[in-house]
């Protein structure tokens, strides 16, 4: 890292911010190892349902990883001395949802609640939020209504497409779940894409605010990529605790936050595809047009100790166990990440691409 640092390739804060970020990852270790004991005596625990005879583990393991986050980045605040209003707006939102998914944890609240709250975690962002909200129009519709403008401010509905895809992404990845490993590899997939997003985005050369947004956005999702290694690690199929509601309602608000910071909640929305697909797929049981249980899982053949795919469960992990039969629980997990991973590499397409239409 020295010697890229040296060459121009790496600036001298991503160094630091990644030394810190493995300080974080191997406490984030040593506190998990810590606090499993303490959840279970609590109470706060569950039955891995594909693992049946197997002992209860501890659940909720996002009450640590999300306040290490949190610990992280407000220290790297302190050491770069950021003032940036959406940066401690984005923090507020994010520590919103980590309390939201551990009361959900604890006294599982009810999903239109859950959906009220998520709106409210996010109004500090929302309300703190001061860059564009202009949207580039394309070549074709140019033509066709024979204007020169390259862009529309679309003000205020901006602002309401932003704060529901927020809710969205706090709320689409506790639902693509049920399988170890699953919500911590998929939002892994996601803060990698958009790390490899902002580093593409830097240039020594550019002196605008596009700038700051890169480095703000990399700042934030560096230490979600190192407690989300971490928990990961302990969550990875056979799991040895559950990630819980906490970590998926916080893993959803970091990313939508370094997106809304770094002012590329489109492309998040790309990256999000599988979640999106997952959605489409369950919403006519969301609605209730379909009766529905509450984990929605497919059921797994003892004999075999592979997982097959319900046809009365509307969601994309059936859908996929459908398509390509049966698979163990593990090699279910790489398939949805792997295909997660494409969906990403493909984003990064469909953006170069739309570029040629602007």
């Amino acid at each position: 890292m020295i010697n890229l640092f040296q060459q121009g390739f790496l600036p001298l804060y991503i160094i630091i911010t990644i030394v810190v970020c493995i300080f974080c990852y191997f406490f984030t270790l040593y506190l998990i190892k810590e606090t499993m004991p303490l959840l279970f005596k609590a109470g706060i625990q569950g039955r891995d349902l594909h693992k049946p005879g197997t002992d209860p583990i501890p659940e909720s393991i996002g009450i640590v990883s999300g306040p290490m986050y949190l610990g992280c980045v407000i220290l790297l605040q302190i050491v770069y001395q950021i003032k940036l209003s959406e940066f401690n707006a984005g923090i507020t939102s994010i520590c919103f949802m980590v309390l939201l998914g551990f009361m959900d944890d604890v006294l599982n609240v009810r999903w239109r609640v859950k959906i009220y709250l998520s709106f409210v975690s996010i109004l500090p962002l929302i309300v703190a939020y001061s860059g564009s909200t202009y949207v580039l129009i394309p070549k074709f519709v140019k033509i066709a209504f024979s204007t020169a403008h390259t862009a529309i401010d679309i003000g205020i509905f901006y602002k309401i497409f932003v704060t529901l895809f927020s809710v969205f992404c706090t709320n689409s990845i506790n639902i693509l779940a049920g399988v170890n490993g699953l919500e911590v590899g998929q939002s892994i997939v996601i803060g990698v894409a958009v790390l490899v997003l902002n580093l593409f985005r830097l240039n020594p050369n550019d002196a605008s605010m596009d700038q700051e947004y890169a480095r703000f956005s990399i700042l934030l999702i560096l230490p979600f990529l190192a407690v989300s290694f971490a928990v990961l690690k302990f969550n990875w199929c056979p799991a040895k605790v559950f990630v819980g509601d906490t970590y998926t309602y916080f893993s959803g608000m970091v990313l939508a936050v370094v997106a809304v910071i770094g002012h590329f909640p489109e492309m998040l929305a790309l990256f999000f595809i599988p979640q999106i697909l997952n959605f489409l797929f369950s919403l006519p049981q969301l609605l209730g047009f379909f009766p529905m249980s509450r984990h929605r899982l497919p059921k797994l053949n003892e004999k075999t100790g592979k997982l097959v795919g319900q046809m009365q469960h509307h969601n994309l992990i059936n859908f996929w166990l459908r398509i390509v039969g049966p698979k163990t629980e593990k090699m279910l997990c790489i398939h949805i990440l792997i295909f997660q991973a494409v969906c990403c590499v493909a984003a990064f397409g469909i953006r170069f691409a739309y570029r040629e239409f602007l």
